[in-house]
C-alpha cells in the first residue's frame, strides 16, 4: 500500500445509478479503470435525492424514478496522479458532472494482510477514548 499524507486532489464523478458502460454500472467501471491505473482508492455513494441538467428529480420517494437515483465515486490521490487519470473518463461520462477539489489527507490506513488492522482492535478506533 503506498503512503497518502498531504496534499491531495480529490476527483468526484457525478452520474446516474442507471448509466451503463458495456453492459456495466458506469460507477463500477470508473472504479476498476481507478485501480488498474494504481490510484489510492475510490468509494462509491449511492445517493437518496438529486437532479443535474435535464433538472428531472430523481428520489427514493417515487418509485418510478427510483431506479436512477444519483451516485458519486469519489478518488483521492497526490494531484498528478488523479490528473493522469482523467483521460480515463473521455467518453466513458457522457452525461454526469466530474469535479476535482483540493484536500488534505490526514490518515490514510488499510488493513494488512489477512484482515490485520495495524495494530488497532477490530472494530475500533483506537485510543484513549476506547
Amino acid at each position: 500500500m503506498s503512503r497518502l499524507s498531504g496534499p491531495a486532489l480529490r476527483l468526484t464523478v457525478l452520474v446516474g445509478e442507471s448509466d451503463r458502460w458495456h453492459h456495466r454500472p458506469l460507477y463500477s467501471e470508473v472504479v476498476h479503470r481507478a485501480r488498474a491505473a494504481g490510484l489510492a482508492g475510490a468509494s462509491v455513494f449511492r445517493g437518496i435525492e438529486g437532479f443535474g441538467a435535464s433538472s428531472l428529480v430523481h428520489t427514493t420517494r417515487l418509485l418510478s424514478l427510483s431506479e436512477d437515483l444519483p451516485v458519486a465515486v469519489v478518488i483521492v490521490d497526490e494531484e498528478e496522479r488523479v490528473r493522469a487519470f482523467l483521460p480515463e473518463l473521455d467518453g466513458l461520462v457522457a452525461e454526469g458532472l466530474v469535479l476535482l477539489d483540493r484536500c488534505e489527507v490526514v490518515t490514510y490506513a488499510g488493513r494488512g494482510p489477512a484482515g490485520d488492522r495495524g495494530g488497532r482492535p477490530a472494530g475500533g478506533r483506537g485510543g484513549a477514548a476506547e
